[in-house]
């Protein structure tokens, strides 16, 4: 009777540990190990007859007492060591880098060499440009929740997770369960999830409908028993498969999943790498998995942040092997990599690189699209994340605002950081644009507009030695003055002008040029401007051939008239 209690009481055990701690039941995971040994002492310690004897009373001395009973045979050893060896010696022995150097720098895979960052990154409007970073999206997220007096005591916001939905780029995070007995109450699951513009704060949605049907979050880190998220995963098919980065997402219709990615170790215990993916319905529990190659494509990401940086850390420290005292070709990244978006609204992972010592300054930055893992080194050095920060906050040290961590977008073909400037209470006061290649290159503003007038005025002022290749967007206009006025702003008077022909709105400075204040409608111009995505276009360089002050411009820019030149009756 004592040894069906036993076994019954280990079985109970077994079963509550396998069910908690959810093992991967693979080589290469450590945690099935830890359970059987966990497993493996309780049941010596329950088949022990331990009691305690006195011991024979020392004059002058307290009584003492000795365990009695307590056994180990020889196959306990052999069982003990041989789990403990799966758990430290094994592990080490395949997967300690000082082994394996080679093939820990061989999992980012091949990295190619760029050239041209406007082929990953393409120049974009400025109203698709994230002014809206997650703590932002937080804050604006928990406002309308708080508006929801129905909601704000039942739920609370999960994580935000940045996506691209339809041809708009919104934060998104589920309503989860604020506690067990909200659960146990509405095990239909939460009612929802709230969407913030990245583009533009005043655009928050509380989504609790779409496609005409309510919108439910059974399946969430909220819930408990098998509405658990990873709980459910795990006992609907996936015991022997690793599991992680939980992001919830919406398809284009509207409707939550969990994106999961799988992945599997390739170096012994260690080398986590992505496999695939799974999807499953946040409302229903319906389940499909998905290779890397056939991943539907509103699923942004199935690379792990946390992958990508591990593998890229190690082909920067393993490029000479283990045994490299020196440092020498060492590299590291900057930061924890961002997520940015480039041509045809492909993800990319961007993370800076510096030689391993290196505080403020930058060798080149890496873009990994995060679906294929195809990595891109662009050597180009630059200022880091931290001293790109530090350069835009002391453009306003008066005002005490602090930079967001910056997202790298491509200005006039040049690599530049965007961040924005918050005050105390965590709201944009200001833009700034900060040039990777040169963090002394900064421009700012009270809008984006203004922030993008400040930074390519800087850049011109450098010559293009940031990038000269973003010379060959440059284009010679000669066209006549349709429209002109001007307008004063934090006491610079700005001149907005068109041109006959052309639907685009052009800006300068007087200090761009002493003519612009002087031309007037009918003037025959000649301009020099980046030709980028922007309505509103800023003037690199202004020529009024109608007063004739300043010298032609450059020859080798790619030369355009949109109309005839005509001059005023009384030019020459």
């Amino acid at each position: 009777m004592k040894t069906i209690f036993r076994v019954a009481l280990l079985f109970l055990l077994g079963l509550v540990l396998f069910y908690t701690m959810m093992p991967v039941l693979n080589f290469g995971f450590s945690g099935i190990g830890s359970l059987l040994l966990i497993l493996y002492l309780a049941s010596i310690a329950l088949r022990q007859k331990v009691r305690f004897e006195a011991m024979p009373v020392i004059e002058g001395h307290e009584p003492n007492y000795k365990l009695r009973g307590l056994s180990l045979g020889r196959w306990d050893f052999v069982i003990i060591a041989f789990l403990l060896l799966y758990i430290f010696v094994i592990p080490f022995v395949t997967s300690a880098p000082i082994f394996h150097s080679a093939r820990y720098r061989e999992l980012m895979g091949e990295v190619k060499t760029g050239a041209d960052f406007s082929k990953h990154i393409a120049p974009i409007s400025l109203d698709q440009v994230r002014v809206v970073d997650e703590d932002l999206a937080a804050l604006l997220g928990d406002k309308i929740i708080g508006s929801q007096s129905a909601l704000g005591s039942k739920v609370h916001l999960g994580s935000f997770t940045i996506q691209k939905v339809g041809n708009g780029l919104f934060w998104v995070a589920p309503l989860i369960h604020s506690g067990f007995f909200k659960w146990f109450s509405n095990q239909e699951g939460s009612t929802g999830y709230v969407m913030v513009s990245a583009t533009d704060e005043r655009d928050v949605r509380l989504v609790q409908e779409a496609n005409g049907k309510p919108v439910h979050i059974r399946y969430q880190s909220g819930a408990y028993f098998l509405d658990y998220l990873p709980r459910y995963l795990y006992w609907h098919g996936y015991m022997t498969t690793g599991l992680t980065d939980y992001t919830f997402e919406i398809d284009d219709n509207g409707t939550p999943f969990w994106v999961v990615t799988t992945y599997t170790k390739r170096i012994g215990f260690s080398g986590n790498d992505a496999t695939g993916v799974i999807t499953m319905n946040a409302a229903t529990g319906e389940i499909a998995q998905y290779g890397i190659s056939d991943a539907p494509a509103w699923i942004d990401r199935i690379q792990p942040a946390d992958f990508i940086n591990e593998q890229l850390d190690s082909w920067g420290e393993y490029v000479h092997g283990y045994w490299n005292f020196s440092n020498e070709g060492k590299l590291t990244t900057t930061q924890y990599p961002t997520l940015v978006y480039g041509e045809n609204n492909k993800s990319y992972w961007y993370a800076g690189l510096t030689s391993v010592g290196a505080d403020e300054s930058t060798v080149g930055f890496v873009l990994v699209d995060t679906r294929t893992k195809q990595a891109t080194y662009y050597r180009q050095g630059g200022a880091t994340e931290k001293a790109a920060q530090h350069s835009a906050e002391g453009k306003v040290q008066e005002k005490g605002y602090r930079a967001t961590f910056p997202t790298p977008y491509n200005i006039n073909g040049v690599p530049t950081y965007l961040m924005t400037l918050k005050d105390n209470a965590g709201l944009v006061k200001m833009f700034a644009m900060v040039a990777i290649g040169d963090y002394t290159t900064v421009g700012v503003g009270n809008t984006l507009q203004e922030s993008l007038f400040s930074y390519k005025n800087g850049l011109t002022a450098t010559g293009n030695k940031i990038n000269a290749g973003s010379e060959k967007n440059q284009v010679t206009l000669n066209g006549t003055v349709s429209r002109i006025t001007a307008d004063l702003k934090n006491g610079m008077s700005y001149y907005y002008f068109m041109l006959r022909g052309s639907d685009k709105i052009f800006i300068g400075t007087s200090q761009l040029s002493v003519e612009l204040p002087l031309t007037r409608e009918g003037d025959a111009i000649t301009i020099l401007f980046n030709n980028d995505n922007e309505a509103i276009t800023n003037v690199d360089k202004f020529d009024n051939t109608a007063i004739g002050l300043s010298k032609n411009l450059a020859s080798d820019s790619t030369k355009q008239t949109v109309a005839p030149v005509v001059k005023p009756p009384n030019s020459k």
